[in-house]
């Protein structure tokens, strides 16, 4: 699914980096230039949810979309109301995820 989810971002022009933890993203250079964070709820160490609560502490205000297997009304209406752009279930379409970034960009620039 990852592969296929950053191969299909590419194919639409954007430029991807994968991290393989929220820590390892967070340690990066990259974190302070990202546009737009795609993460999934459930990761090995720190979950999405905390990873949204980590960049507003940092005040890194970038958009957040999240991906889950596991989509329930809580942690849904807790990153909701923590400014997520979107919580997608799996498995979902992939013009849905594409339509998205680009809401999530559009929001970013406003």
């Amino acid at each position: 699914m990852l592969n296929a989810t950053r191969k299909l971002l590419r194919l639409r022009g954007f430029c991807v980096t994968s991290f393989s933890s929220a820590e390892e993203f967070l340690a990066s250079p990259q974190c302070e230039t990202t546009s737009c964070v795609i993460t999934d709820v459930r990761m090995t160490g720190m979950n999405g949810v905390e990873l949204q609560a980590c960049l507003a502490d940092r005040r890194h205000d970038v958009p957040v979309i999240f991906l889950t297997a596991f989509p329930d009304d809580t942690t849904r209406r807790r990153a909701m109301d923590a400014g997520a752009v979107a919580f997608l279930a799996k498995p979902f379409d992939g013009q849905t995820l594409v339509e998205t970034v680009h809401e999530a960009l559009a929001k970013d620039r406003k």
